[in-house]
């Protein structure tokens, strides 16, 4: 049996924690040449000293755990950067929120495309699609959202369906022409919110249910 690293006066956790940060390091560095894949998550557990076990251990899933670990690492990153949102409007609060999740991926350039390639594929588009409503979650928080009703998943919703492309945009096309086209669809979405505020869309199921409730009792 191999000797554990974190066999020592070290938590677990705190073993743990520490071993997945420095895994992903060498995964962020040999991800351009190795591909996304299983060989770079052996070759970069093995660079910490790591034997097959302990890798099982410390990653099941493989790239797919390392995936995530690389999104929660940009999102944090992107969180350091924007500091307080202060006292911008709320398009430009989610405008500047997305720049930096852009940038903070933008980093990592090469690793981060390899990442992405591999999140494209049909057997892992269910992490990439929840990675991005994590990394959704955490933007609109930083502006300042707080709805816990309906509301606070259409909007994650609206923001993963923006993120999702200007991720793909900004590494294989560039930081320009990813803002331009988050600001394009910020003013889409902030338009239709407008035309929405002056309609009452719940006005048709509205009155189906008192439709039928009239009809329950008999007064129809």
């Amino acid at each position: 049996m191999t000797d554990t690293p974190h066999l020592s006066n070290e938590a677990p956790g705190d073993w743990g924690d520490r071993m997945e940060q420095a895994v992903l390091d060498a995964a962020v560095r040999l991800a351009p040449t190795h591909g996304w894949s299983g060989r770079m998550v052996r070759a970069a557990c093995a660079e910490n000293g790591l034997s097959q076990g302990d890798q099982d251990l410390l990653l099941p899933n493989g790239p797919r755990d390392l995936a995530a670990l690389l999104s929660r690492r940009h999102d944090a990153r992107a969180l350091d950067a924007l500091g307080e949102p202060g006292a911008m409007k709320i398009r430009d609060r989610i405008f500047a929120a997305v720049s930096a999740r852009m940038e903070a991926g933008a980093a990592d350039l090469e690793a981060t495309k390899k990442c992405a390639g591999f999140l494209a594929l049909p057997t892992h588009a269910d992490l990439g699609l929840g990675l991005a409503w994590e990394s959704a979650d955490h933007l609109w928080r930083w502006a300042g959202d707080t709805a816990t009703d309906w509301n606070h998943y259409s909007k994650r919703t609206i923001l993963s369906g923006i993120l999702i492309p200007a991720l793909t945009m900004r590494w294989f096309e560039g930081r320009e022409r990813a803002e331009a086209f988050v600001r394009a669809r910020i003013e889409n979405v902030m338009a239709f919110e407008k035309w929405k505020a002056g309609m009452d869309l719940d006005a048709p199921v509205r009155r189906a249910t008192e439709f039928l409730s009239r009809m329950r009792y008999g007064q129809v």
